[in-house]
């Protein structure tokens, strides 16, 4: 059977979904895989590269399984072969009509946002690999835009005092954004709703902000804030924000909108010169100036809205989500044939719809179409 992989369409991006090394995997394990013209490029990897690992470069690329990074357009989707595969970033609840499309051509679609959460799953993980890569660029947009050293420095001109560096949002982001400005040498403090995440963050390097206000959920994870929690939170943070040189927010939902941690009152409260940096600005903005891929200057603090930061980053983005699609698709199929285990629960997760029928309940919702739950096949006993 062949994999198809796509040049991104999105503007500004330089990711690929697979790179030549794990073409070669795949070439090895039987698939045959055809590269669309210039796929790579921007993440440094040439047509060449991906023919001297065995595959065929084409125009227009056609296959069993097709493979981006970003969804495809309604126009893209509807050119996909009737009953193939499809696995992006696709986050079904804001690309209905691109579903839509999907799903009239029968194709089995998977969508990396709703991979479950569990340990098993951790190496196949897209959410996590990309969300390194954007906390780490975060920290290093926070050192390029402040007019001012990070570190401590006894120079004979003067004492440089470290720069303050606040992280909202403890997750993978966060952590590595808390672990990048430590090693440029800030004072880090870091915020999150979750009680648990005051190990990891203070792991990273970071001392934690305890606040009345916890969200925590089974599992470690959050749940989401009532109106009266949430103005008692952003009350709280007032004065944090207020003391720190740089403010990096990471809260995204994968599929839905980024919450509001940073007010306008709050960035008004800041120094003059300070700095918002806001990761989330792809899904609307953790900071209520945020515009996206903008610089917005507020009293004197600038908002940076980063777009799409991985894509700052296309070669090793590139490099960790690629494995995440080759432990994904292991999952799928092998020896160069589809075979998916209807009974894991990583690929019933994964999975938005088959033969035409929506399993995801809240898309299924959306599209105002029956839920077809993809029921686990029950095992023999041996």
């Amino acid at each position: 059977m062949k994999i198809a992989l796509y040049k991104e369409s999105r503007a500004g991006e330089t990711r690929v979904a697979l790179t030549p090394d794990a073409v070669k995997t795949l070439v090895t394990d039987g698939w045959e895989v055809q590269v669309q013209r210039g796929a790579g490029l921007r993440a440094h990897f040439t047509d060449e590269a991906y023919q001297a690992v065995g595959a065929a470069i084409v125009d227009s690329p056609s296959g069993e399984v097709n493979l981006r990074v970003n969804p495809p357009t309604v126009v893209e989707a509807g050119q996909l072969p009737e009953g193939s595969l499809h696995l992006s970033f696709l986050s079904p609840l804001l690309t209905l009509e691109v579903v839509r499309a999907l799903n009239d051509r029968r194709v089995t679609i998977l969508s990396f946002d709703l991979l479950p959460r569990i340990s098993r799953a951790q190496y196949m993980d897209a959410l996590s690999s990309q969300a390194t890569v954007s906390g780490y660029r975060a920290a290093l947009t926070g050192a390029t835009y402040f007019d001012r050293f990070f570190p401590l420095l006894t120079t004979a001109a003067g004492t440089i005092r470290p720069a303050k560096v606040l992280v909202m949002g403890v997750g993978v982001a966060g952590l590595q954004a808390i672990a990048t400005s430590k090693r440029l040498g800030a004072k880090v403090r870091a915020y999150d709703v979750r009680s648990a995440a005051k190990e990891e963050a203070e792991s990273a390097g970071a001392v934690f902000v305890k606040l009345d206000v916890t969200a925590d959920a089974v599992g470690g994870y959050a749940r989401e804030l009532t109106d009266d929690e949430r103005t008692q939170q952003q009350a709280a943070l007032l004065s944090e924000v207020a003391n720190a040189d740089i403010v990096i927010t990471t809260a995204a939902v994968p599929g839905r909108k980024s919450p509001i941690l940073v007010t306008t009152a709050m960035v008004e409260a800041m120094g003059e010169g300070s700095l918002v940096i806001d990761m989330a600005a792809d899904g609307g903005g953790n900071c209520q100036l945020t515009k996206v891929g903008e610089v917005v200057e507020h009293h004197g603090v600038r908002v940076v809205g980063m777009a799409n930061p991985p894509a700052q980053m296309g070669a090793h983005a590139s490099l960790m989500f690629a494995n995440n699609v080759l432990k994904l698709l292991g999952l799928f199929g092998s020896k160069g044939q589809i075979e998916p285990d209807w009974s894991d629960e990583v690929v019933i997760g994964v999975t938005v719809a088959r033969d035409g029928a929506v399993s995801h309940a809240p898309t299924a919702d959306a599209l105002g179409v029956p839920h077809v739950a993809i029921t686990p096949a029950l095992k023999e006993n041996a």
